[in-house]
């Protein structure tokens, strides 16, 4: 007998032109990323050496850089997930437009961490999108566990995969606390996301002992 509660396939869409049009999308992002700092080549030329503009620009290039690093992993942890995806519902589709958003939005963020005189605000900004980009990665993963019939990959792979992906909203909101209690650590706290293999190394072992990878 037919489950009318589990969307049929004509109700699904196939996950392979889903997963290029959010790849088209991250490229768009990590590329309007570089635009602030092509204005500013264009603003400075005739009035600093290359070397000048490098030192003015520090912050910025150091922005972009942190970024475009934090960009790369999102589309990395979303890849891996989709990897085991089969098909693609609406609830699965709107999730992932959320997370697009917040990859879209973090070009902006970038450009107000830098734009303004620095405050608590900026860091809630850019901080903030970064930890609401990670934590709906970790929803998505929990909603493809309860919705088998999207995916390809077993209970156990699939545990193990919302068990690695908690480290990274863990990390990003300490972050984000650490830099409020503490102004002067400022965007320095981002350092913490090279723990985050570790960081997910512990949560597999404490929420998914013995799952493979």
């Amino acid at each position: 007998m037919i489950d009318k509660r589990m969307p049929q396939p004509e109700n699904l869409l196939s996950s392979e032109r889903f997963k290029a049009f959010t790849d088209a999308v991250v490229a768009i992002a990590l590329t309007l990323l570089i635009l602030p700092l092509m204005e500013s080549v264009g603003d400075y030329a005739d009035k600093f050496t290359t070397g000048e503009w490098l030192g003015e620009e520090s912050a910025k290039i150091a922005s972009f850089l942190i970024s475009f690093a934090v960009i790369a992993v999102f589309w990395m942890g979303h890849h891996r997930m989709f990897a085991h995806v089969a098909h693609v519902d609406g609830s699965l589709m709107w999730l992932t437009f959320a997370w697009m958003l917040t990859i879209v939005m973090l070009p902006v963020a970038t450009a107000i961490s830098t734009a303004f005189t620095a405050d608590i605000m900026q860091l809630l900004v850019y901080m903030g999108v970064m930890t609401a980009s990670s934590v709906l990665l970790f929803i998505t993963r929990i909603y493809l566990l309860r919705h088998p019939h999207l995916r390809t990959s077993d209970v156990g792979f699939t545990r193990r995969g919302i068990a690695e992906g908690a480290a990274v909203p863990i990390i990003f909101a300490l972050a984000m606390a650490l830099s409020i209690v503490f102004p002067v650590l400022s965007y320095w706290t981002l350092t913490l996301l090279w723990l985050s293999r570790y960081a997910a190394r512990l949560t597999v072992r404490i929420f998914a002992p013995g799952t493979r990878r």
